[in-house]
Order: C-alpha cells, then structure tokens, then sequence
C-alpha cells in the first residue's frame, strides 16, 4: 500500500504494482526466518511456519521467497539499465534488513548486554525501518519510469524521493516501537502477550525502564539500576525456560509501567508516526485522493 500511494501521488499511476512483490515477498520471507529464530510459537493467529511445516521447510520457503520477487524484476518491462537500478536498491534495503535483525539476535542472546538507546534506535531503523523506505523509494522510482514523472536525476526529483524514503523508514520505527510496547501491554493479535519477554528482546520499553533508574543521582541511581537489571535477568531467564505464562512475565511488565517506561516509549513511537504523516503530506498532492491517503497512512497505523 505505501509503495503504491507514493506512486500514485507522484504521478504514476498503478505503475508499482508488477513490482509489489519485491516488497511484499521478502516481508513475509523475514517474518518466517524471524519466527525460527526467535523461536515464536504463532504468527497472525495460527502457529508458526517452523511448528507446522518443520524447520527445514521454514528456512527453504523463507529463503525462496527472498528470491522469488526477483521474478517479477525480470519480467517486468523496464530495460536492462532501470531493472539494474531497481534491483541494486532492493539488494541495498535488504542487507540492511538483515544487519538489523543480526544487531536483535546478538542483543538477546546475550542476557547481560543492554544496548544503548542509539543503537536501539539504529537497529529499528535497519530492521524495520529498511522494507518501509524501500516501499516509498520503489513507489518514486515506478513512478517515473511510468514516464509520468519527467525529473528523474533532477536535484529536486531526488530531494524528494529522499524525502520520502526517511519519512517511510520514521513510520517502519515508529510502528516497531508502538508494536513491541503493545506486546507488553494488550499482546498483538496473532501472537502471545509477553513474548518479547520469553525471548529476552531489548526494546525501546526495558531500556527507558533502565535509563529511568539513572535520574537518581550518586550511588542510589546506580543502585536502583542495578536492581532493575536483576529483575530483568530473573524474569527474562524464567520467561525464556517456562514461557509466557510464568509469573514472572506479568512481574516484569508491571514493572516497566510503574516506571512509566511503556507510556513513554509509546509516546515516542506515536511522536515518529506523526511526524512521518506530516512528511508525506506533499503540498503538490494535496489534493489528489492518493496524496490524501499517503498522508493518512499515520493514522492508521496511530489507530491500529
């Protein structure tokens, strides 16, 4: 859907659409690997690709649907110099995708390290934020080789599909952190409240809840942050052996929101998603309906 109202309010029409599988495949190919290795019993409700069809087909069906939208690349009708230039953005977004997710699976692997909230920040931008940026710069670039958007190269035409690019990776960030926060605090639908917890993942919620402790000043704050640091340890290594239902899971979000650290952390979440629907609130598109949806896109992810 972004990629194709980025599109559309640049002028191009349903030009996007022979391509949305670049897009869309190499997601659900991530959301299968990302089940394997975090070990997470369901997906959208049912059980995950891994404990209904077997390790061995997750990885392949996975990895195949990493390479199956590269099809579509090669069918598509473009010459050989935009097919080129199309599949080195997508190769580029999807090392990023991955470097992201290594920066998550090395964090919870490693019960003891807590990373800074830039890293933080940096992960969710290459994790997330990578497959959404994607989805505005193919939007753009389908967009001109419709050949309805005549400034491709032009300093302006790049200024803007840059525009567009961060404003899309802000909204992957924003909808990572407001995802995790709600994992914690009503669960997600499709899969079970609290595993973030069993997984031991460092999210924006735990490093606000240990960041908080340091406004106590001297010896008391790293005290006080120390002791967080062990009920996060305890709950984490209960949680990761007796899954979401142990006691512990419910001891550690109580925690995080008597610290105030999920409110907090969904008011950065919900301030990145503003600001991204702002961005793509382009003066020459707003009055065309795609514009109108495109900038609107915020809003429902605000109120999902």
């Amino acid at each position: 859907m972004l990629a194709h109202l980025v599109c559309r309010t640049l002028g191009g029409g349903d030009a996007v659409l022979p391509l949305l599988p670049l897009v869309e495949f190499s997601h659900n190919a991530s959301l299968i690997h990302d089940d394997l290795e975090d070990n997470s019993a369901e997906r959208r409700g049912k059980p995950s690709v891994h404990l209904l069809y077997g390790e061995d087909t997750a990885i392949n069906s996975g990895s195949f649907l990493y390479f199956l939208p590269l099809a579509a690349l090669e069918n598509w009708k473009g010459d050989a110099e935009d097919k080129n230039r199309l599949w080195k953005l997508w190769a580029e977004h999807l090392r990023f995708l991955h470097l992201g997710q290594s920066m998550d699976i090395a964090w919870h692997r490693d019960i003891s390290f807590f990373p800074s909230l830039d890293d933080y920040m940096l992960m969710c931008r290459l994790k997330t934020g990578a497959l959404a940026g994607f989805a505005a710069l193919l939007g753009a670039e389908a967009a001109y080789f419709s050949g309805n958007n005549n400034i491709h190269g032009s300093k302006n035409y790049e200024e803007q599909k840059a525009h567009l690019g961060q404003a899309a990776q802000k909204l992957g960030v924003g909808f990572q952190i407001l995802d995790d926060v709600k994992n914690l605090k009503t669960g997600i639908p499709g899969k079970k409240r609290g595993d973030d917890v069993a997984e031991g993942k460092k999210s924006l919620p735990l490093l606000l809840y240990l960041q908080k402790a340091e406004t106590q000043e001297g010896q008391a704050g790293k005290m006080e942050k120390e002791k967080r640091i062990s009920l996060v340890k305890r709950c984490f290594t209960a949680a990761k052996e007796g899954g979401t239902l142990v006691p512990e899971v419910e001891e550690f979000i109580q925690a995080l929101t008597e610290a105030g650290a999920l409110e907090e952390a969904e008011k950065k979440g919900k301030i990145l998603i503003e600001e991204a629907g702002l961005a793509f609130s382009l003066p020459e598109a707003a009055d065309s309906e795609a514009g109108q949806l495109l900038s609107g896109l915020s809003e429902l992810l605000l109120h999902a």
